[in-house]
């Protein structure tokens, strides 16, 4: 029996141009009016994970910026499990290579983070990956943005720590996502299913890879495991 589900949002509830799957919002609010739990999980900041909670209907639980930050309901204390310090560090070293360049990288709302840092895809991740290579960080590409996350902060711990607090277990959870960053809350939850476009490694991860792909795939997964899925 599950008891939630946990998405991510990027690559598995929107379309290939990012736009929001409008069928994956129905499936969402069909599960939430049934009873069931619907947790974001994403890179994303969390102001932005609370007016995506907002505008598709769920209880407001997140987590976001890839592990680092999480929430239980619009009310609920936001949980700092990332360490931005290190971040800052590194990202002071990947800003000064790439100045001496003359590149300068775009960063995406720094003001608004509190444990990870990102910034657009416009550098070589692997280069990226050598110049921080001496500091306890993990350069995340998750497709949509590359991110600094501190080690042992992930989707998947995150989920561990979520769960608790909602006085259930990881195993609880059924978890859907496409990009590398989702492989660990894949592998913490109960039941992982990966959506067609997902990264090879995190098809791997996962106990059933859908069919469709994107917002699709999602409301595939849904379909398929909805009689698996229990109210709190």
């Amino acid at each position: 029996m599950l008891k939630a589900l946990l998405t991510d949002i990027d690559g598995t509830i929107t379309d290939p141009s990012r736009r929001i799957h409008t069928a994956a919002i129905t499936a969402i609010r069909l599960l939430q009016d049934n009873g069931v739990e619907v947790v974001f999980a994403s890179g994303n900041t969390a102001c932005f994970m609370d007016a995506v909670c907002k505008m598709t209907g769920t209880r407001g639980t997140f987590i976001a910026e890839n592990g680092g930050v999480f929430r239980i309901g619009y009310n609920g204390h936001l949980h700092i499990k990332g360490d931005q310090a290190v971040c800052k560090q590194a990202l002071g070293l990947v800003q000064t290579h790439y100045l001496k360049k003359g590149i300068e990288l775009d960063l995406y709302s720094p003001t608004y983070r509190f444990a990870d840092l990102a910034f657009a895809r416009t550098v070589p991740v692997k280069e990226v990956e050598k110049i921080v290579a001496g500091l306890p960080v993990r350069v995340i590409d998750t497709g949509y943005a590359i991110h600094l996350q501190a080690h042992g902060t992930d989707k998947g711990s995150a989920l561990g720590a979520l769960a608790q607090e909602m006085n259930l277990q990881a195993s609880d959870f059924l978890a859907i996502g496409d990009s590398v960053n989702d492989v660990s809350m894949l592998r913490k939850a109960g039941t992982g299913i990966a959506v067609a476009n997902a990264h090879p490694d995190t098809k791997a991860a996962a106990a059933f890879v859908t069919k469709k792909e994107y917002g699709d795939g999602f409301v595939e997964a849904v379909e398929k495991y909805f009689s698996y899925l229990r109210p709190r």
